[in-house]
């Protein structure tokens, strides 16, 4: 078993249980939420590695995982058709649009997971089966969440959320012994 699983509270754990799809806001949550713009008006943004392998986890297992972001960004774009993810930039209304990718999934607002760490995020937050705030949202926001990520935005918060998910619904297990499979490591777990 998952050996940090139960150092979630329970109702974390059911909640990740149900979660069918995980949408993340993009600045802030899957980056640092700094906004490097050169004189041309070109933007660049840092994601991190271990955030795109645990969506790529996730879908690997059929969960379907969502950018839903309030700003234009071509780097955002870019990085979600790097990782085969459904992006949503420049959104006004991120409720409005979770509900719409709900619909036409036939999911129930329940079985989502929204990650966000300011004020546009927290409609939708509010909304979903799981809500989660990376470790430095801000506070109007990650007091209002399920829960809070020890690792910052844009430094592996959104692994956390896929790695509670993935370990939630069982596949925690069968991931490690199947890389350990694939590299001869032997890995140990606990009980």
């Amino acid at each position: 078993m998952y050996s940090h699983l139960n150092d979630f509270p329970g109702d974390i754990r059911e909640r990740a249980a149900r979660i069918k799809l995980v949408c993340f806001d993009v600045d802030g949550t899957l980056t640092d939420g700094r906004l490097l713009i050169d004189a041309d008006g070109r933007e660049s943004k840092t994601f991190h590695v271990f955030d795109g392998l645990g969506m790529k986890l996730l879908m690997r297992h059929g969960i379907a995982v969502a950018f839903v972001t309030a700003r234009l960004s071509p780097s955002a774009e870019r990085r979600a058709h790097e990782l085969g993810v459904e992006s949503y930039t420049g959104v006004h209304d991120k409720l409005d649009c979770v509900e719409k990718i709900a619909g036409r999934m036939g999911i129930g607002m329940d079985e989502i997971a929204f990650m966000g760490d300011d004020l546009p995020d927290l409609r939708v937050m509010q909304q979903v089966g799981l809500s989660v705030a990376p470790a430095q949202a801000h506070r109007w926001t990650s007091e209002r969440a399920h829960w809070r990520t020890v690792s910052r935005g844009g430094e592996g918060a959104a692994r956390e959320l896929c790695d509670l998910i993935l370990a939630a619904q069982g596949h925690a297990e069968h991931l490690v012994s199947d890389i350990a499979h694939v590299t001869g490591v032997r890995v140990e777990t606990q009980a």
